[in-house]
């Protein structure tokens, strides 16, 4: 009789390592109704194998007072993986339907019959004994509860395998492998019935969860990873849609630097900076293109165009550590900190003998307006601008009346 035993020891080891990141997850608020389920059948299994091991061995032994409690154990953890048998399958298949709920009733009606028979036992052997010599007998409420089962076994895989043929792809697979252990176990059982001191009932286990765990777990972990990667690659799109628009949002599409957006960000940026106290050392140049309305007017859009290009280029060169704006038609700002606020003043100077340069051989002209952050008079951002914006207005119109009345001498290039 050793190899009962070996058989139910044999089973739990393979249970135990097909199913151990199952058992050993911790439950988590977030698993489906069907794994927490599956989990619970997969306890009442083990359940199984452990009190049908210690039968062997306490039969062996004749140690019949032990035996007996030890047999009504076995009979109420066969019933509960019954019951969470067709409860799971029931779950997994997602159908409900009267029949379907009538599967889940009949689960239900076996497992408190086996125990109402089981304590009925103790008064009136219906379900088993043992007679003088210690030999296993059984009644005939043992055999109607197997038969019970087989009967609950047989609806539970005709009623999944009627599912399957309505399901596709690889749920059909699923459903059916489920059917498929339902008629392995119940085949099983029902043999079990004729020889009770065989571990059919064990063996049916042993198949059907590992049927279970093969075409149903693992296929459906396949599906999710592949759900899962298309998913990951849906997002790196949308990441790429994302950034793509933020560019389109910072970035000016005529001229390549950034936006008025960006710009308006900037300031509420040092808005908090000047109200934390943590700012220091900032400069603000304001530019503004002279004649691009003459330029649109007498050579067209596109050589504007390419004249306010030309214009934010030049001052792109000159201030090149510094992030520059675009906040208007042919207007731009540049936020002066670190190494270009140091160097203002020679940048400034710079900037301006090119403009005279250019004004002299009639290229782009701009006019510019620097000023620093004063901490005691400047409380705010806008204050900053406003008296950068005038000094450049100052400048467009020293600029103005040193052309005098001259022709733009700019030239389609």
């Amino acid at each position: 009789m050793y190899y009962y035993c070996l058989i139910d020891f044999l089973a739990l080891l393979v249970l135990l390592i097909t199913n151990h990141d199952v058992l050993l997850k911790k439950p988590e608020s977030t698993d489906s109704v069907t794994q927490k389920r599956y989990r619970y059948f997969l306890y009442a299994v083990i359940a199984y194998y452990f009190t049908d091991m210690l039968w062997d061995w306490l039969y062996i032994r004749s140690w019949i007072s032990w035996l007996y409690v030890d047999t009504e154990i076995y009979f109420v953890v066969m019933a509960a993986g019954i019951l969470l048998w067709a409860h799971f399958a029931v779950e997994y298949l997602g159908s409900r339907t009267d029949f379907s709920r009538l599967l889940t009733y009949a689960g239900r009606i076996l497992f408190i019959y086996v125990i109402i028979v089981t304590l009925l036992n103790r008064w009136q052997p219906v379900m088993f004994w043992f007679d003088e010599q210690g030999v296993y007998q059984t009644g005939i409420a043992r055999e109607f509860m197997f038969v019970f089962q087989v009967v609950l076994l047989l609806l539970t895989a005709i009623y999944t395998l009627s599912v399957s043929w309505h399901s596709v792809d690889r749920k059909r697979q699923r459903h059916l492998t489920i059917g498929l252990s339902g008629l392995i176990m119940m085949v099983f059982v029902a043999v079990q019935i004729f020889f009770p001191t065989y571990p059919l009932y064990a063996i049916s286990y042993m198949l059907g969860c590992c049927l279970l765990r093969t075409f149903v777990i693992e296929n459906e972990r396949e599906e999710y990873r592949c759900s899962l990667e298309i998913s990951l690659e849906r997002e790196k799109k949308q990441l790429q849609e994302l950034k793509n628009a933020w560019k389109l949002a910072y970035t000016d599409a005529l001229t390549g630097v950034k936006t008025k957006l960006a710009y308006l960000e900037k300031g509420e940026q040092i808005d908090r900076q000047i109200a934390a106290g943590t700012i220091r050392e900032l400069a603000i140049a304001v530019f503004d293109v002279n004649d691009l309305k003459r330029v649109n007017d007498t050579l067209g859009h596109d050589i504007g165009d390419a004249f306010i290009r030309k214009a934010c280029h030049l001052i792109c060169e000159i201030f090149k550590k510094s992030p520059v704006y675009r906040v208007g038609g042919d207007e731009f700002v540049a936020i002066l900190e670190n190494d270009d606020y140091e160097n203002r003043h020679r940048l400034l100077q710079a900037f301006n003998q090119q403009i005279e340069t250019n004004r002299c051989k009639g290229a782009v002209v701009i006019a510019v307006g620097m000023v620093e952050y004063k901490p005691d008079e400047d409380k705010s951002y806008k204050r900053i601008f406003e008296r950068a914006d005038l000094q450049m207005y100052q400048r467009k119109r020293a600029l103005k009346e040193q052309a005098g009345t001259a022709e733009l001498g700019y030239e389609r290039t």
